[in-house]
């Protein structure tokens, strides 16, 4: 058995075009998946728009080394695809990215996790996570990418240079909270300003001036997150301030509410301290 395990890596290794799938119902969607990753010669990509496909493509021919899934797919989602697939045993080494726009409530991630490597959220910033993670399955070599998914890739990992010197307004009433977003954005290099409500996060931000980004808490006594936002957006010198929303996970209306209030992105509770980077990676470069 491990002579078959060494004998797959040594094939893998000596294989130069590697092969992903690509399952997503949005033609436009799926074009940009095969543009972002493709075109460079040493990825073979199959793109569907439906499980059944997905299922015809596993079956037909050489092996694929990543799977790119959306979740909403016609007639069998993309949840009953993967559970599918990894209970056949041809396919349970297979990586899989989950890839969507779906609001995911915490027994739907719980249940993803059992069978994807990875869920990057569709947003107008996630094709740099998309190929990154890509690039990781598919054993691709950075330095050997073209110039532009190299930038792509150097930015979304590049984060000292960008981060150093920065000054982030936490507003949240919850100590606990602030403590642990303090310890991980002074590890990183950043300032850290602190309003323990909304009235003091915008006095905070009007008297401190040069303030690069705000984390604002949604739920707060007297002034919420979402007033906050408002008032703040009202005033014309902090139009464009990236302001990321703390939203509570259970909430799922919290991430259309803090958009609608002028948020620049949002975050659930309690935060990933790798997905809480690459967002504000994304607005402070800008």
């Amino acid at each position: 058995a491990l002579e078959e395990v060494f004998g797959g890596i040594e094939s893998f290794i000596s294989r130069d075009v590697r092969r992903l799938l690509v399952v997503d119902d949005d033609k436009t969607q799926r074009q940009a998946i095969v543009e972002l990753v493709g075109g460079d010669g040493d990825v073979e990509i199959v793109a569907v728009g439906s499980s059944e496909d997905a299922l015809a493509a596993l079956e037909a021919g050489a092996p694929f080394d990543c799977m790119v899934l959306d979740l909403k797919l016609p007639k069998m989602t993309g949840f009953a695809l993967l559970e599918k697939v990894k209970s056949d045993e041809r396919f349970t080494r297979l990586p899989v990215i989950v890839y969507t726009g779906k609001d995911l409530t915490r027994r739907e991630e719980t249940k993803l996790k059992r069978y994807a490597e990875t869920i990057v959220v569709k947003d107008a910033r996630s094709p740099e996570r998309l190929l990154d993670e890509t690039s990781l399955f598919l054993h691709r070599v950075e330095s050997k990418l073209p110039d532009s998914k190299r930038k792509m890739l150097e930015q979304l990992h590049n984060t000292d240079a960008l981060f150093v010197g920065k000054k982030v307004l936490i507003v949240d009433d919850d100590v606990r909270n602030v403590f642990a977003l303090t310890s991980t954005l002074e590890a990183n290099g950043m300032e850290v300003l602190f309003a323990e409500n909304g009235r003091e996060g915008i006095d905070v931000l009007q008297s401190a001036g040069d303030v690069d980004l705000v984390l604002m808490d949604v739920m707060m006594p007297e002034l919420d997150g979402y007033e906050t936002t408002q008032a703040i957006r009202k005033l014309p010198q902090f139009e464009k301030l990236p302001i990321i929303a703390l939203t509570a996970k259970a909430m799922k209306g919290d991430r259309e509410r803090s958009i609608a209030a002028g948020a620049s992105d949002y975050i659930t509770k309690p935060v990933d301290t790798d997905q809480l980077l690459s967002l504000m990676r994304v607005w402070l470069y800008q």
